[in-house]
């Protein structure tokens, strides 16, 4: 199967990369930097700077996971600019050049996130649930995941993945909270009371492949585990697998000073259930997050 995929070297396209390459497929990274590609996600996979340098060779599906970090930095009004065009006008430009091609990709598998839903509060959030707030995070994959779903008038199926926070040993989220719990500084944030839906790195990668060669597949799925936790407890468990106590918290006052808008990514949440791929039939590794961080301990 030869895969394309946007956001080829970030975090999860890694991943995916080294899983697919072990599988034997083809795999081509569309990158603004392509000469990069073959030392980030493997030697055999191939960098291009324009889609165009693929128009003659068949394509068998697209993963569409392309997009500036959204919480690395304030939402100033460039910021909210650049993230926007990093993944409505690239899936855009994708699109444009899809519906260019004689031939069609069986399945375009577009990225998301649970931050779809807003500040969801005390709700449980499946699938079929409607936005519950409109904050910035949650217009951005609303408008994105509405970009992407226009590939079915190009006969193309499309799943969208609203992932949750990925754990991993090898940067994304978990990576930022490293520094201040080895320091015996980290704890709750705000209230703790906040839902996080978590996912381990090695589920998300599963859960793609298994969507990618389910035919049956459409639509968006909730990618987190089936136990989300709240922050308390998430930030209890990490201390135990540090070793370190978990009791210093950030007082949400000093976020919203510090952070601004931004702040709402860590003091709101998501208490997102994946209800579509359980009834789909996918099996978790990593259920619950006691085991999720145990398993990624040795490495932390």
């Amino acid at each position: 199967m030869h895969i394309l995929l946007t956001g080829g070297t970030g975090l999860i396209g890694r991943q995916l990369c080294q899983f697919w390459l072990s599988q034997g497929h083809q795999l081509t990274v569309w990158s603004r930097q392509p000469e990069k590609v073959a030392q980030l996600c493997g030697a055999q996979v191939r960098g291009v700077a324009q889609l165009q340098e693929l128009d003659q060779q068949p394509l068998d599906a697209v993963i569409n996971l392309a997009g500036a970090p959204i919480g690395d930095r304030h939402w100033t009004h460039k910021r909210k600019a650049l993230l926007w065009s990093s993944r409505i006008g690239l899936t855009e430009t994708l699109l444009a050049w899809l519906e260019n091609r004689e031939q069609k990709p069986g399945v375009l598998i577009s990225g998301s996130a649970v931050g779809w839903y807003g500040d969801g509060g005390e709700r449980e959030l499946h699938e079929d649930s409607p936005p519950v707030s409109e904050d910035f995070a949650s217009q951005l994959c609303i408008a994105w995941e509405e970009t992407a779903q226009r590939a079915e008038a190009l006969g193309i199926r499309v799943v969208l993945v609203r992932t949750g926070l990925v754990l991993s040993a090898e940067g994304g989220f978990l990576s930022r909270l490293l520094l201040p719990f080895k320091l015996a500084l980290g704890g709750p944030i705000g209230n703790g009371r906040q839902w996080m839906p978590w996912i381990h790195i090695k589920d998300q990668i599963a859960l793609i492949d298994f969507l990618l060669h389910r035919s049956d597949a459409r639509g968006p799925y909730n990618a987190c585990a089936p136990q989300p936790v709240r922050n308390r407890e998430f930030a209890k468990s990490l201390g135990r697998v540090l070793h370190r106590p978990a009791i210093v918290p950030l007082p949400a006052f000093a976020l919203r000073v510090g952070l601004g808008e931004l702040s709402l990514l860590l003091l709101g949440g998501q208490r997102a259930t994946p209800e579509r791929l359980l009834a789909a039939g996918f099996t978790f590794q990593f259920p619950d997050l006691p085991a999720a961080l145990d398993d990624l301990s040795s490495r932390l």
